[in-house]
């Protein structure tokens, strides 16, 4: 029977990745890869995420299953960073563990259409697997312009589209740190999203990946947090793959905002059969070392710290591409009021090989570059490699 089966067209992120690695050149500059990088090209583990695995290893005294809930301690010590001064909502909120952000956003999708939602709005461009993961579950994916040519978020389209819903639609929206575009909603407009999701039909799927890498943690989750005080129910995919440093161990979460505490019970054990049938039990080592950091205030204040120097590190490079204006027919100037690890170049496909072939620059062939691969010593490189293929 297996040879039914067609090939399928390998992932282009990692054929990237293997490009990259066999180029010989000592000048090569990545940024393809959504990982964060030091002005050295390190991705380094987080020291407060060390010492709590250190503990883990002297204090852990099994590693018995946990059941497909996982980790209820890092459950609950997160709640507070990503929802507030009330994390549960007057107990509105309950939440569980998941494979990274990817097992999240799958729960979400799928719980979503156990709950009678057929289709999902989603503005592109977005993170690719999104749509993978919607077109698995069979949900029709219904498409708005997320960007405006002058690198700004389009509020008209998704505020048009949450009007335009009906009672078996979701939308999926990005807390803070666009991927791909890095094109966030100000707060002026998330009160407008906010506002339009109160008074329509359209259940909220938010997908907070980045919290932290903006401007803040709670600068970060303000969108979230207006969305949540305005609907009824909503439900949100947590990673802390990028704000832990924890890409490998997939430290996820996935939180439910009922709009009775009483509906929790029935919509948890819903969510758990899902969870069960997916993975069965998340991975439990990088949500305890969480839990750990996160329940001690020196650990926390360690993290934080190491947190605030990956944001800075980000908004100085982005400060560095906006200063040199245009390269070519780039304009890099709306870099600066971006956010996160990426944003999109208005590149060709011709555009983009051509600065892989001569100027060593691997980057998405959507144009998405990870302004975390840039430093010091390759930022001028990758400016002049931008104004010759477009010149």
């Amino acid at each position: 029977m297996l040879d039914r089966l067609a090939p399928q067209a390998p992932d282009a992120l990692l054929a990237l990745i293997k490009l990259h690695r066999d180029d010989p050149r000592t000048d090569k500059i990545d940024l393809g890869v959504g990982v964060y990088r030091t002005g050295q090209g390190d991705t380094p583990v987080f020291g407060a995420i060390k010492a709590a695995e250190a503990r883990l290893v002297e204090t852990q005294e099994s590693k018995s299953y946990l059941g497909p809930e996982g980790d209820m301690g890092f459950v609950e010590a997160l709640m507070p960073y990503v929802f507030g001064a009330n994390p549960t909502m007057g107990g509105r909120i309950e939440g569980m563990q998941t494979p990274g952000g990817t097992g999240a956003v799958r729960l979400a999708t799928a719980l979503a259409k156990a709950a009678g939602v057929r289709r999902v709005l989603m503005g592109t461009p977005s993170w690719p697997n999104h749509a993978q993961i919607l077109a698995d579950l069979d949900l029709e994916v219904a498409a708005f312009d997320h960007a405006n040519a002058d690198g700004t978020a389009n509020v008209d389209a998704v505020i048009a589209a949450i009007e335009g819903a009906d009672a078996t639609d979701a939308i999926l929206l990005h807390g803070c740190c666009h991927n791909p575009t890095g094109i966030d909603y100000t707060p002026d407009q998330w009160d407008r999203i906010a506002a339009a999701l109160a008074a329509g039909k359209a259940l909220p799927i938010i997908d907070v990946a980045y919290q932290g890498l903006g401007h803040g943690m709670d600068e970060d989750a303000a969108g979230l947090r207006k969305v949540l005080a305005a609907v009824p129910e909503a439900l949100v995919a947590y990673s802390c793959d990028k704000n832990f440093g924890l890409y490998r161990d997939r430290v996820g979460a996935f939180y439910v905002m009922a709009a009775e505490g009483s509906q929790l019970p029935a919509i948890m054990s819903n969510a758990a059969a899902l969870a069960r049938a997916n993975w069965s039990m998340p991975p439990d080592h990088g949500a305890a070392a969480v839990r750990i950091v996160l329940r001690d205030s020196a650990l926390t204040a360690q993290w934080l710290d190491e947190l605030e120097t990956m944001r800075t590190r980000m908004r100085q490079v982005r400060e560095r591409l906006a200063e040199a204006g245009t390269a070519g027919t780039i304009d890099l100037t709306p870099l600066s009021r971006q956010n996160g690890l990426f944003s999109v170049l208005p590149l060709s496909k011709e555009q983009i090989a051509a600065l892989r072939a001569d100027h060593g620059v691997y980057m998405a062939g959507s144009g998405r570059i990870n302004v975390a691969g840039l430093t010091t010593a390759n930022i001028d490189q990758f400016v002049r490699g931008l104004a010759e293929v477009s010149g």
